[in-house]
């Protein structure tokens, strides 16, 4: 749609046909008017009409980073494009979980959730399964909501929730990013369909550079091995083996040394 002012945004309607719906806006409201970041989709407005209920957001008119890694209009991102996607996408999260008060955990960190401006920069979208905890709790037992593929298995078993959820989606979508292709593509060979059990394959081996995408004509290897190892310790089956976000900034950026990964997600 398009404002008084010229201005264009995008408009999200939510399903009210449950008490879920009207919840989900509620806390999607309350916790987007909290939280003010550059990597995250700007709120502008919100609207309650009867059983309609519309939030109002800034237009990213890239769309979403799946869309644009994989799917039927793609788009050519180059190396140092994919590298700032993942980097501004690690602020973004660092943000909600270390800056942010309360602290917020999203819940739903997935390709699909991060939206590109029209520079490409990666804003993080869709609070709707944000979770608010206090700096007194280690952890939330919740009932399980997410995608699959990026759920984290402490989670995903037992409803154990902190921030490290969080940081194992992202550790998939870095994975994603670096090789061009979704976490699960059943068209692919047995060893290959898993995205994260082929990346392991590939860096036990000492393969791992053959994780990028072949469409790239040429990247950083510093980066990109940075990169992978990142993913890795992000996707390690126990959360107190993965990162801070703010960790993984300095990681990526190469201020502080990755250790090489040793024990399989």
């Amino acid at each position: 749609g398009i404002l008084n002012d010229g201005s264009v945004v995008a408009v999200k309607q939510l399903s009210v046909a449950s008490h879920h719906g009207r919840s989900q806006f509620i806390t999607e409201i309350s916790t987007i008017s909290t939280v003010q970041h550059w990597n995250l989709v700007k709120l502008h407005g919100s609207c309650v009409e009867g059983s309609r209920r519309l939030l109002v957001y800034e237009y990213l008119e890239n769309k979403s980073l799946d869309q644009a890694l994989f799917g039927k209009n793609k788009l050519c991102l180059d190396w140092s494009t994919r590298f700032n996607i993942c980097l501004g996408t690690a602020r973004g999260l660092a943000y909600l979980h270390e800056e942010s008060r309360p602290r917020i955990v999203h819940r739903d960190v997935k390709s699909s959730n991060i939206l590109l401006d029209g520079e490409l920069c990666p804003k993080i979208s869709d609070f709707g399964l944000a979770k608010l905890y206090d700096d007194k709790r280690t952890h939330m037992s919740t009932r399980v909501a997410g995608t699959i593929g990026y759920l984290a298995p402490e989670y995903a078993m037992r409803g154990h929730l902190t921030s490290k959820a969080d940081v194992f989606g992202f550790g998939i979508v870095c994975l994603e990013i670096l090789s061009g292709r979704p976490n699960y593509d059943e068209k692919l060979d047995p060893e290959r369909k898993y995205l994260l059990q082929w990346g392991w394959s590939l860096y036990e081996s000492n393969r791992h550079l053959e994780l990028i995408d072949p469409s790239l004509s040429s990247f950083d290897e510093q980066e990109a091995t940075r990169m992978i190892g990142v993913a890795l310790l992000c996707v390690q089956a126990s959360p107190t083996l993965r990162p801070a976000m703010s960790r993984v900034i300095t990681m990526l950026s190469g201020d502080v040394e990755i250790n090489r990964v040793t024990t399989k997600p």
